[in-house]
């Protein structure tokens, strides 16, 4: 930091001390001014003059109620403009007191808004002025009389285009401080959606593959001294499931890594076209899953197709845990005009999550549906079991984008 910009920090950040030093170069100026006649005998010359004592008084006291002029700068106005009126009065010859209130108008305008800078500036302008014409020894056409009218008006113009300027200046960096705002807020957000789909399908992959872990290490524990076989036949489902959920975790996990890291998932997210391999391995488990579909040619988005199947594996592994042993499922996904609807549909005794609410999956599937302007509906069948049933648009539309298919 210079020396230059080490004095303007300090001078700011001491405003009486910058008023101080300011009012010392207005007392200069009036007091040379007072002594100082430009008219001499021959003409336009400069020459010395003695001002009245009364004169050099005023002089004093406006230069120091300028010290004031931050704190209150209308009564400052106020006292310089009665020291000027006064001196306009009784001076002979006139000394500048006048300039005191120049800086005091200046003060105002510069620090209130625009009305109030007309309403003072235009009093402030007219009295002096008016004082100056009628009530001086000189006569009202005199140029010094249009000068007090003069630079009275220009101190209002300047202060007001000073303050104009700053505000402007404020009005940039109170834009710039909401966009930086708005930035890290949409950065938040952003970072808060990515994380909650994260977690859905985290949740979506355990939440599968390890009921069916459950399930078919239930079923080798029970069969193991009896058949063997069969057990040996559960124990390979285990670990096909322990698998498969391994693979997608790693997956899953690894869109949390960074651009230049290794071992970036390559595989494509699920869809629809997984959804055999996906009941079989309900089936394998035990569970009874009848699939009917009805969408032929239907070609769905990435995140149309990957929500469709995380609804029905979800479903299907609410099933799995809660409908009981001898549920059955039905599976269908139908082409209904601009949409793709999900049925899954059980004939269970158990309800699809407990009552507690101590699961995720119902809303899980909402959050999922509803992100891509779809709508899920889930609750008990008249009779016995569970409906869950989903409308997704075949057609998604991207932020500030036209309809994608």
């Amino acid at each position: 930091m210079s020396t230059v910009d080490r004095v303007r920090h300090q001078l700011k950040a001491h405003p009486m001390a910058l008023d101080a030093i300011l009012a010392v170069g207005v007392l200069a100026c009036m007091v040379v001014g007072s002594f100082v006649d430009p008219r001499g005998p021959d003409g336009v010359t400069w020459g010395i003059r003695t001002p009245d004592p009364l004169s050099l008084v005023l002089i004093g006291l406006s230069a120091a109620a300028l010290v004031f002029r931050r704190r209150a700068p209308i009564t400052v106005l106020a006292l310089t403009g009665t020291f000027s009126i006064v001196e306009c009065v009784t001076g002979d010859p006139r000394a500048p007191v006048a300039m005191s209130a120049v800086i005091a108008l200046y003060t105002v305008a510069s620090t209130t808004d625009r009305p109030t800078t007309w309403r003072v500036g235009l009093l402030t302008m007219t009295v002096l002025t008016a004082a100056a014409m009628l009530g001086g020894p000189l006569p009202w056409y005199a140029q010094e009389n249009l000068g007090i009218f003069a630079w009275t008006g220009i101190g209002a113009t300047a202060g007001d285009a000073v303050r104009s300027r700053r505000a402007f200046v404020q009005a940039i960096q109170d834009r710039a401080e909401k966009a930086e705002r708005t930035r890290e807020e949409e950065a938040r957000r952003r970072v808060a959606e990515e994380r909650l789909r994260i977690a859905r399908d985290l949740h979506d992959v355990v939440a599968h593959h390890i009921a069916l872990v459950n399930v078919q290490a239930g079923v080798a524990a029970h069969v193991m001294d009896k058949r063997p076989d069969q057990a040996k036949e559960a124990l390979s489902h285990v670990r096909e499931a322990s698998r498969s959920a391994l693979n997608e975790l790693r997956a899953t996990v690894g869109l949390l890594r960074q651009s230049g890291d290794p071992e970036a998932p390559t595989e494509p997210a699920p869809g629809l076209d997984r959804l055999d391999e996906l009941v079989g391995t309900f089936r394998s488990a035990g569970l009874h899953v009848e699939v009917a579909r009805a969408d032929a040619g239907t070609t769905l988005p990435a995140a149309v197709d990957l929500a469709a199947y995380r609804v029905i594996q979800e479903a299907l592994t609410n099933v799995q845990k809660h409908a009981g042993g001898e549920a059955k499922a039905e599976v269908s996904v139908v082409r209904v005009g601009p949409n793709i609807e999900i049925t899954v549909l059980d004939n269970g005794a158990g309800e699809e999550e407990p009552a507690d609410g101590g699961g995720h999956g119902l809303l899980g599937m909402r959050e999922r549906v509803t992100a891509l302007r779809g709508t899920l509906t889930t609750g008990p069948r008249y009779g016995g079991g569970f409906r869950v049933h989903a409308i997704l648009p075949v057609k998604t539309r991207g932020r500030g984008s036209p309809d994608t298919v």
